[in-house]
């Protein structure tokens, strides 16, 4: 089979492929000997959101106080 590059870098697949795997919007892509290497995966945004928490340095310690504060500062809004 064979898959064209559009003047954007874009291919399209050809059905046969991708029936052939896990319906899945997105690829791990690799370079190995010369050769591209696709493989679907899943996104878990949880742990996208966990990763970034990470990132920032910030602690379930953090989420609750910051969601307590929220509370309390809905809590003003009505009173």
């Amino acid at each position: 089979m064979l898959a064209k590059m559009t003047s954007k870098n874009q291919l399209t697949l050809p059905k046969a492929v991708t029936a052939a795997v896990e319906s899945t919007d997105y690829f791990d892509v690799a370079v190995e000997n010369g050769r591209i290497i696709l493989t679907p995966v899943r996104v878990n945004r949880a742990n996208g959101v966990r990763a970034k928490l990470a990132e920032l340095g910030l602690t379930e310690r953090d989420i609750s106080d910051a969601i307590a504060w929220a509370r309390t500062q809905r809590q003003h809004q009505f009173e």
